[in-house]
């Protein structure tokens, strides 16, 4: 599928970037150019250095804000495939600070549509949550508003672009997750959970990564 294609990843440098760029290079190794697009030059740098061997030099990393759709037209320009990772994601936080994720999530989603429009890309998938389902915090509502406009964009972009979304629950051992909270409180007696009533339903990257991939090929 990505074999002889041109691939851009929004926020790359993420648990889920850093992953599916390892297991794109292990399934399409002829892959044509693939982008790393995040606004973290920290996490570029040292991501950049596990792909400094001659066999990657099919890999960019452009610094850029979802938010500043100037900067995505210009990395998307000639991409056949787009997957929006970029997000704000830490509930607390959004609610503190609902105007950024209004800004990132909302927004940002839209400026990365109108892009893939745009610039001719043939398909375009998005990253949800589960928390976007009857959400009751911010971050689930904007992840929410996210989805819808990334389905609405099937109706007025005709047949040039198709777009979709891919949920999916918690990632085990991610960045923010609460595995590694737990594995923090090792030696204490006692765990801190949210609510002794609560399921939590976990999978692996590994699994989350070819979820996506199987949904980039198979989206209608």
């Amino acid at each position: 599928m990505l074999n002889n294609k041109k691939v851009l990843i929004t926020g790359g440098t993420g648990s889920f970037g850093k992953e599916v760029v390892k297991t794109i290079f292990k399934k399409y190794p002829k892959i044509k150019r693939l982008i790393i697009f995040s606004r973290d030059e920290l996490k570029q740098s040292e991501m950049s250095k596990d792909y400094l061997d001659k066999k990657y030099d099919n890999i960019r990393f452009f610094i850029g804000d979802v938010r500043d759709k100037e900067r995505l037209i210009r990395a998307s320009n000639g991409i056949d495939y787009i997957i929006h990772a970029a997000a704000l994601k830490q509930v607390p936080i959004a609610e503190y600070n609902p105007l950024e994720f209004i800004k990132t999530n909302i927004l940002g989603a839209s400026n990365v549509i109108e892009t893939a429009i745009t610039c001719g890309v043939k398909k375009e998938i998005a990253i949800s949550t589960d928390k976007a389902a009857s959400p009751i915090n911010l971050y689930g509502a904007t992840k929410l508003c996210s989805d819808k406009l990334f389905i609405a964009a099937n109706n007025y972009a005709g047949k040039k672009t198709i777009f979709s979304i891919v949920r999916y629950g918690n990632v085990m051992n991610s960045r923010g997750s609460v595995i590694p909270n737990f594995l923090k409180m090792k030696n204490k007696n006692s765990l801190t959970i949210t609510d002794k009533k609560m399921t939590r339903f976990n999978i692996t990257l590994n699994e989350g990564v070819n979820f996506v991939l199987r949904c980039l090929k198979n989206c209608k």
